[in-house]
Order: structure tokens, then C-alpha cells, then sequence
């Protein structure tokens, strides 16, 4: 399975509550943090979800 790193790039202030939920389900609970996740529908519905919010580095 392929491998994506996801960043969170802005704040998640005034955000959305499902929003700072769908980051956390990402991993993601600071600002300029790196995970990394499989390449799967569900991770990128959920990046699709913050795409404001993130970068996908390769």
C-alpha cells in the first residue's frame, strides 16, 4: 500500500468542531506536524474534508 504524509499547514481555530474532529482522526494536533498514513478512500475523503487546513507531501 502506498504511503502519504499529510502537514497541517493553518490553525485549527474557529474551525468547524467536525473539522477538529476529522484532524484528530488524522493524527494531526499541531501546526506544521507530519504523519504519515496509508493511501486509502477514507484518507483521502478525509483530507478532502480539511484540504484548507493540510498539505500532502510526497
Amino acid at each position: 500500500m502506498a504511503k502519504i504524509k499529510i502537514q497541517q499547514v493553518k490553525s485549527r481555530i474557529k474551525c468547524p468542531a467536525v473539522q477538529k474532529r476529522t484532524l484528530d482522526a488524522l493524527g494531526l494536533h499541531k501546526m506544521n506536524q507530519i504523519v504519515e498514513h496509508d493511501d486509502t478512500p477514507s484518507i483521502m475523503g478525509m483530507i478532502n474534508k480539511v484540504h484548507h487546513l493540510v498539505k500532502v507531501l510526497d
